[in-house]
């Protein structure tokens, strides 16, 4: 006998792949707000500082990129606690990875946008009298903002998918729930094909979202 596609079980738990879903954006929501702060602290201290200062940091951004999230997941929520006294729910555990991990795209990200910058820009606040902190603040952030917006919009779309690794460490998000209705229900494909509609009905109105938020900047400015 064939396989007959049965939806009705996975409705009567809809309530856990909404609320996951939920959980997913305010986890991509948390962690970009982080990773920019991490990110662009980074990159400004990258553009004007010394050799060792940039070396550090640089080792730091090329580490994250190239460790799998996951195994980043697993040292920070297993790991990190055998060697250090330090307790942490799984939740906090995730967004501080995912934070860090953002972090380090975003410092190149924003390492780009400052040095594209015109010159011109810089010299004509200096010629007005500007400090370099009020050029940093008055010119080089808002017109790295207008470059890199595109780069952070997809960034943080990239983030939400990303938040199905939070899965492995129980903490329950949208795949989460996905893999609980089908562990309780066995309607594997059901579940899974619910699930991926949500992502990418919620994916293409993010990127809506941000696409619309790019233009009117670029209209304001």
């Amino acid at each position: 006998m064939g396989y007959t596609l049965n939806f009705n079980l996975i409705w009567r738990h809809f309530d856990k792949l909404w609320g996951g879903l939920l959980l997913s954006l305010e986890l991509a929501v948390i962690s970009i707000a982080i990773g920019i702060l991490i990110g662009l602290l980074l990159a400004v201290w990258y553009v004007s500082a010394g050799r060792a200062v940039r070396t550090v940091i640089a080792a730091y951004v090329e580490f994250i990129r190239n460790v799998p999230l996951i195994l980043l997941v697993y040292l920070v929520f297993y790991g990190l606690p055998t060697v250090v006294d330090i307790a942490y729910s799984a939740q906090t555990s995730f967004i501080a990875t995912l934070s860090l991990y953002s972090g380090a795209y975003l410092v190149e990200v924003f390492r780009s946008g400052l040095e594209a910058v015109p010159r011109g820009q810089l010299d004509a606040g200096k010629a007005i009298g500007l400090t370099p902190w009020q050029r940093l603040v008055h010119v080089r952030l808002p017109t790295m903002l207008r470059i890199t917006l595109p780069a952070l919009s997809n960034t943080f779309l990239s983030l939400f998918k990303d938040t199905s690794v939070a899965s492995v460490i129980s903490v329950p998000e949208l795949t989460y729930g996905a893999q609980w209705i089908n562990f309780n229900t066995f309607r594997i494909v059901e579940v899974y094909l619910v699930v991926t509609a949500m992502y990418l009905l919620t994916g293409y109105a993010l990127l809506f979202a941000l696409r619309l938020v790019e233009r009117r900047f670029r209209a304001a400015h």
